[in-house]
């Protein structure tokens, strides 16, 4: 087999296991707060519990990146693993939520599996194959999420939630030794800069292309993330029952999931074809009109075929954003651009859930699915006025 191709499968492996872990055990961080002893704040606690990482993600993300681009992304992505499961075996060993912050704001800032590892496919992949590649790998983190609540769940059901959390670090420790052994990284540039992120974010200013790429990264993930706390609560609304809303919400929540699975790889051979810009500007289109379209059925079947083909056209776009991190910037910054990439993302998550309960309390529900709708219209303007970057010499 071929070193990309060895390498994409047990990257593919590692993301799907990193993905899984920590979708098995942060959805059910309330309850695990409860059963350490926490009966009061629990709203707060969560909430601060969440954000933090993705805060404290944001921050450190670059620094990995210039890292990355300096001593290899193999021994990053390595490090974020190691890194990982040290803290899901503490995690399960917290007695109080102050010990569980402290974890996830380490977590935060010093993990970088999966941007490391979509950093080495983007770089070690021909360039004919770079479209499939990173839109498998986007596959590996959906189909991770979808399996990861299922697993969690049944683990802690059998045992209890601290056996979930070791089990998810267990799991990320093997699929660090996968990489560890047999990942190799061959297309390889040492950065001649020093690992700054001042240094790092001054280049980005400077790469207008670049620069864009992140404005959409931000405004996507920001626009997702407005409608994710609301989600269950409108699903709870058009399904009628509130007996079966959380397995109706898992189904439908796992139905954009699915489509990523099956469709994300098509789109991914078809921009190696006709471009990832292209894919951009389809990706945002329908997503933006399939938000919209969200509004006109009040039937939960309806409602499920539409999230599905939102779903089909979606898994499109942050594949096709990472591609085009790959072609706006030199082999030896793709580290560094990854960095940023994810940090704009965690921006995105971060503010985005804030977003979305603020619009739904003051106007409602309906309103966050019109917000969403628009500004992802508004990514698609943005994205379809801005011209395809052109690689540079020195990109490979």
């Amino acid at each position: 087999m071929e070193s990309w191709k060895r390498n994409l499968w047990l990257l593919w492996v590692g993301c799907f296991i990193t993905s899984a872990s920590f979708s098995m055990v942060v959805p059910f961080l309330p309850l695990f707060l409860l059963h350490i002893g926490v009966n009061q704040n629990i709203e707060m606690w969560s909430g601060l519990l969440f954000s933090s990482a993705f805060f404290a993600g944001a921050i450190s993300s670059p620094y990995w990146g210039a890292l990355g681009d300096k001593y290899g992304r193999k021994p990053m992505i390595i490090r974020a693993g190691f890194v990982l499961f040290v803290i899901y075996v503490l995690t399960s060993m917290v007695t109080n939520p102050y010990q569980l912050l402290i974890l996830r704001i380490l977590q935060g800032l010093l993990s970088g599996f999966i941007p490391g590892s979509i950093a080495l496919v983007g770089t070690n992949t021909p360039e004919k194959h770079v479209g499939y590649a990173l839109s498998m790998m986007s596959t590996a983190t959906a189909t991770g999420g979808i399996m990861g609540p299922l697993l969690g769940g049944i683990i802690a059901k059998i045992f209890d939630s601290r056996i979930a959390f070791a089990s998810a670090g267990v799991f990320v420790l093997c699929s660090t030794l996968l990489v560890l052994f047999w990942v190799k990284e061959e297309k390889f540039v040492p950065s001649k800069g020093r690992a700054s992120v001042i240094e790092s974010m001054k280049m980005a200013v400077n790469n207008r292309p670049f620069l864009t790429v992140l404005s959409l990264s931000l405004l996507t993930q920001f626009s997702v993330m407005t409608i994710e706390p609301v989600l269950p609560l409108y699903i709870v609304q058009v399904g009628g029952s509130a007996k079966d809303a959380s397995l109706v919400a898992g189904i439908v929540f796992s139905l954009v999931g699915i489509a990523s699975i099956l469709f994300a790889p098509r789109w991914g051979k078809l921009a190696d074809k006709i471009g990832f810009h292209k894919i951009l500007v389809i990706g945002l289109l329908v997503g933006g009109l399939g938000n919209l379209a969200q509004l006109l059925f009040h039937g939960i079947w309806g409602f499920s075929i539409v999230r599905f083909i939102y779903g089909a056209f979606f898994c499109a776009v942050f594949p096709a954003l990472n591609g085009l991190v790959v072609r706006s910037t030199p082999t030896d910054f793709r580290g560094r651009a990854f960095g940023l990439n994810q940090t704009a993302n965690q921006l995105g998550g971060m503010l985005g859930p804030l977003v979305g309960g603020a619009i739904s309390g003051v106007f409602s529900i309906h309103s966050v699915f019109w917000v969403t709708g628009i500004l992802l219209l508004l990514a698609a303007g943005l994205a379809y006025r801005t011209n395809s970057p052109r690689p540079s010499a020195g990109q490979g």
